[in-house]
């Protein structure tokens, strides 16, 4: 099995996890102003990646290039990922291609624990990829603890570009946010995102 055959029901019952649903988990965050490069970027892009309306292209035209603006915003300290194999547990189903994988390390040629977050980019459903995102958050969760580099919080995401989606993970309960992040709210997607990474005030200065 693979992390996109995974289902939440599934997911749940072979990991004995506590699901809980609530609306605006995370809107609660402090907002972060994109750059002028980045919004600049993402007015060209958008209309295209719509307009192409494939995976392939809002992954690559309008979540990637939010990604790396995260990076750069937080001074390069963070790694990102996109398009790896993370094969964690065969056995279990937790393998396959992760569409972006962010770690809190700067090391950029190989993966390091611990792994923060998993991003999952979809064509327009974004309840189809909480499954597959959850299972690779639990595979994030296991590479942490045999790494000895756990977090107590490994969150995920699953977007279209223009709608996000969040979840966290922590030991056995999954929170899942309800609501729908706009694309057209960028600072409070980018608030977010931020508000995902540890000691972020260290590498904020």
């Amino acid at each position: 099995m693979y992390y996109d055959r995974l289902t939440l029901d599934e997911l749940q019952k072979s990991f004995d996890l506590k699901i809980a649903e609530a609306y605006g988990i995370f809107n609660n965050l402090p907002e972060v102003a994109p750059s002028n490069l980045l919004t600049e970027v993402l007015q060209d892009n958008l209309p295209l990646a719509i307009a192409i309306g494939t995976e392939k292209a809002r992954s690559e035209l309008i979540v990637a290039p939010i990604l790396v603006a995260l990076r750069k915003l937080l001074n390069n300290q963070i790694s990102l990922f996109s398009g790896v194999e993370f094969n964690v547990a065969v056995e279990r189903g937790l393998n396959g291609i992760c569409d972006f994988m962010i770690s809190f390390s700067p090391q950029q040629l190989f993966i390091k624990a611990p792994v923060i977050t998993m991003v999952e980019a979809k064509n327009d459903n974004l309840k189809s990829g909480l499954g597959q995102c959850l299972g690779e958050m639990i595979a994030a969760q296991i590479f942490n603890q045999r790494e000895n580099n756990e977090l107590e919080i490994i969150y995920g995401v699953v977007t279209t570009g223009t709608s996000w989606q969040f979840l966290s993970l922590k030991e056995q309960t999954v929170e899942i946010d309800l609501e729908e992040y706009s694309i057209n709210n960028l600072p409070q997607i980018l608030g977010i995102l931020v508000g995902f990474i540890p000691k972020i005030k260290t590498l904020l200065n």
